[in-house]
């Protein structure tokens, strides 16, 4: 019995041999003997377009699939309008649509759209949840966005393909069952159960604090690091026990993480403890006209305990960082308690030290420790009176005066109320410009107030006409993209039409109000 080989099989041959090697056969394929078979590698190709057609033609039905189960849960959330949902098409496929290369990275405003539209309370049409799953799957930041957002839906298809399983592993304030459950906590991912632990602590800072008491004497070093540190969410006096019995963990990290926590606490132990240490470490002179330091002379077994190691891990002098983390632990409320005298009267004493009161060593060390304190207790009179009154233009003639802020300005700024936050950095960036605004803009919340986008359209302006590239201010740029006000627009515009044409300022500042109309149409969607 003679069977007869599949075309198919016979021209994949020649094509996997090569046609100089493998001739082609002779095929009954319909039509195959119009094919001319000169240029044998053309024939190749036109023969195997009719055997593609030929095979698609022929091809049978399968049986059908049983169901998937029971439907996904109802949602009753309502559907996004139709623009919106359309411009989660566009963002989700990376296009620019007409405004070409005038746009920024629209993978950089997806964050912002889904951020937007969680809150919203809405949820995306069923067609575009798999290209939203695949985006989340992709990038792990979006998957608290998309996950909330793709909502019983999302869950039902994560159950059905494996790719999206991250979805089962995802919590989020809209699935509580998870927090309830615990099931991510013994079985997740570590991140996923640190993400577990912050969340669960959000809502219920008692369990969160019993879920990992639980678990606690099992849990690697490493991982008892990040877990303690996650208590910062609800931290209260409840907390105090387990951190105080933290204090003689076998990892110094672990034991610096607790105390840190602790000394964030103004009434508990370790708070005292410190204080007292304070107290002793600096004085008001009988005169009350400065402050006098003594720094520890040795860093016994009881400061140790309290988180403070013998050694100083950045090379600095013993005493000093005794000193630091003595004063940086310790209320800040101690010292008004104590002088009499306000975070700004105290800020404006000069600093000696009690062997020689005309030394002025100390002083620096002083600061910094009392803003790394404020940063601690989220302590905005500190913050306040450390930051100094926002920058003011100075006279005719002066040079600006840096802010009088020691270590990270951005850091204190971060303690104040937004609004103060944005008035204080766009004051900073109208006497300074933008040159050392990156962090101090990073700490401001988003979309930025329009008196500071103004500031900052306007500090671009003065780049632009100064001469300076625009890759000198490369991070400030990619921060207005999705930061800077959307009715800044009209004036990035001006500013495009007025740069020399073909400049790299004049692309710049196009691409900026493109996206900043982009950005506005956007969010005008989702409002509606």
């Amino acid at each position: 019995m003679t069977t007869t080989q599949d075309p198919w099989e016979t021209l994949q041959t020649s094509a996997l041999l090569g046609t100089d090697r493998r001739p082609l056969p002779a095929t009954a394929l319909p039509l195959a003997d119009a094919v001319d078979r000169g240029d044998q590698a053309a024939a190749l190709l036109e023969l195997a377009a009719l055997a593609a057609v030929r095979r698609r033609a022929g091809a049978l039905p399968v049986p059908a699939a049983e169901p998937p189960g029971p439907p996904a849960a109802e949602d009753t959330r309502p559907e996004l309008p139709e623009p919106a949902a359309r411009r989660l098409a566009v963002l989700l496929a990376g296009r620019t649509g007409a405004g070409g290369g005038t746009l920024a990275n629209l993978a950089e405003l997806l964050p912002q759209w889904l951020t937007t539209a969680r809150a919203s309370g809405l949820r995306p049409p069923a067609a575009l949840v798999p290209g939203l799953l695949d985006a989340a799957r992709a990038r792990s930041e979006l998957r608290p966005d998309a996950v909330a957002l793709t909502g019983p839906l999302g869950r039902w298809l994560a159950e059905r393909n494996p790719d999206w399983r991250f979805v089962l592993r995802t919590t989020t304030p809209e699935l509580p069952q998870e927090c309830a459950d615990n099931r991510l906590w013994h079985e997740g991912l570590f991140a996923e159960r640190v993400t577990h632990l912050t969340l669960l602590r959000r809502r219920d800072p008692v369990a969160g604090l019993e879920l990992l008491r639980g678990t606690w004497a099992t849990e690697r070093a490493e991982d008892r690091l990040l877990f303690l540190d996650a208590l910062q969410e609800g931290l209260s006096p409840a907390d105090e026990p387990f951190l105080e019995a933290a204090l003689g963990d076998r990892s110094k990290n672990v034991r610096a993480t607790a105390a840190e926590l602790l000394s964030a606490l103004p009434d508990s132990a370790l708070a005292h403890r410190m204080a007292e240490r304070a107290r002793a470490a600096v004085r008001l002179a009988d005169t009350g006209t400065h402050l006098l330091v003594t720094p520890p002379g040795e860093c016994d077994a009881r400061m140790q305990r309290d988180g403070i190691a013998p050694k100083s891990p950045t090379g600095r002098g013993e005493r000093a960082w005794w000193f630091g983390e003595v004063v940086a632990a310790a209320p800040l409320a101690i010292w008004s308690a104590s002088t009499g005298l306000t975070p700004e009267q105290l800020l404006a004493l000069r600093v000696g030290d009690s062997i020689d009161e005309t030394s002025s060593s100390w002083a620096d060390d002083l600061r910094e420790a009392w803003a790394r304190a404020a940063v601690r207790q989220q302590d905005a009179d500190w913050a306040r009176a450390l930051l100094g009154p926002a920058p003011a233009p100075p006279g005719r003639g002066a040079r600006p005066r840096s802010p009088r802020a020691t270590g990270a300005p951005a850091k204190l700024l971060a303690v104040l109320p937004p609004q103060e936050r944005a008035a204080w950095t766009a004051a900073f960036i109208t006497v300074h410009g933008l040159g050392e605004a990156f962090q101090l803009l990073g700490a401001c919340a988003t979309p930025w107030t329009p008196p500071l986008s103004t500031a900052v359209v306007t500090a671009l302006a003065r780049a632009a006409a100064s001469g300076a590239y625009p890759w000198s201010h490369s991070g400030v740029l990619g921060m207005t993209e999705r930061a800077l006000a959307p009715e800044t627009a009209a004036a990035v515009e001006e500013l495009a039409a007025g740069a020399a044409p073909d400049s790299a300022w004049s692309e710049t500042f196009a691409r900026l109000s493109g996206t900043l109309r982009f950005r506005a149409a956007m969010l005008a969607e989702l409002a509606g």
